[in-house]
């Protein structure tokens, strides 16, 4: 069995693709896969958000998708969170893997003292992490992980930042997690839709049998409800929104976030129901935010 596995090449993605790749020769030892490199519009574009015509998450995942449908690749390999909650239906989700921690973590330069600014990339972060820190100054930054940490990394007093602000999950899986500072409880600041969760991207008429082996149920019904709230409330990756659900004794409870970027204002909601009502819980969540 030969299988062509599609990534970006950034580190946390090649790790990412790694963890798929070792948990399917792990079940089918005798597998031939490849991995394929592809550089992305979003890896190839640096410039200001404002300029990103196809909104970030767009920009990370149409070069993989043309290698889908092109079938120069089996499968590809997301972050979840990167993926637009629009896909093509003729290239679905094929699993969805086990989530790791899909909390925040701040990462302090040196001893942490003298903290003026604290740099991030997701407009959901920045927003929550000014009603955290109103003494603070927070910015947005672009680039990879390692792109980021080099730009804190600098003798005090020459890096753009004092502090960033990264998911958790990332961090860990490049083995970088001595460099936290703290760790954001979901409730101080809410995760993006499916943070944490590895997304199989494949093709609608082809048997994925040998994704079985990574497909994880809780995270699939938490990732339908977490952009199904998203969708209801046509959010975009520009659109501050966070969502977060979580699965005990088969009852999914939700929680959503909707910012308004303009006045500032803060919609929140919680809302419980059967996993198998994954994606209405989402749905009706985002209509209930707002009463």
């Amino acid at each position: 069995m030969k299988i062509k596995i599609g990534t970006r090449a950034s580190p946390l993605a090649l790790a990412q693709t790694e963890i798929i790749a070792r948990e399917i020769l792990r079940f089918y030892p005798d597998a031939e896969i490849s991995i394929i490199k592809i550089k992305t519009s979003g890896d190839k574009n640096m410039a200001p958000f404002s300029s990103d015509p196809q909104g970030i998450k767009g920009m990370f995942t149409l070069e993989l998708e043309h290698a889908l449908l092109n079938h120069e690749i089996d499968f590809a390999v997301h972050s979840l969170k990167d993926l637009p909650v629009n896909i093509n239906k003729n290239l679905p989700v094929a699993a969805y893997s086990r989530r790791d921690d899909p909390r925040d973590a701040l990462i302090v330069r040196g001893e942490g003292l003298g903290v003026r600014n604290i740099g991030s990339s997701s407009l959901r972060r920045r927003l929550q992490l000014e009603k955290i820190f109103p003494e603070k100054k927070i910015i947005p930054v672009r680039g990879n992980i390692n792109t980021r940490l080099k730009k804190l990394d600098l003798p005090d007093g020459q890096g753009e930042f004092d502090a960033l602000v990264l998911a958790a999950a990332g961090l860990k899986r490049l083995g970088i997690e001595k460099k936290i500072s703290k760790i954001f409880e979901v409730d101080e600041i809410l995760p993006a839709p499916g943070q944490a969760i590895l997304a199989c991207q494949g093709r609608a008429d082809e048997n994925y049998f040998y994704l079985d082996c990574v497909n994880d149920e809780n995270s699939k019904f938490c990732a339908l409800a977490e952009r199904s709230f998203s969708r209801a409330l046509n959010a975009g990756c520009n659109v501050p929104v966070g969502a977060f659900a979580e699965i005990s004794n088969g009852i999914l409870t939700l929680k959503g976030l909707y910012i308004d970027e303009k006045t500032k204002k803060f919609y929140r909601g919680v809302l419980s129901g059967k996993i198998y009502e994954a994606e209405a819980i989402g749905q009706e969540l985002a209509k209930k935010i707002f009463n």
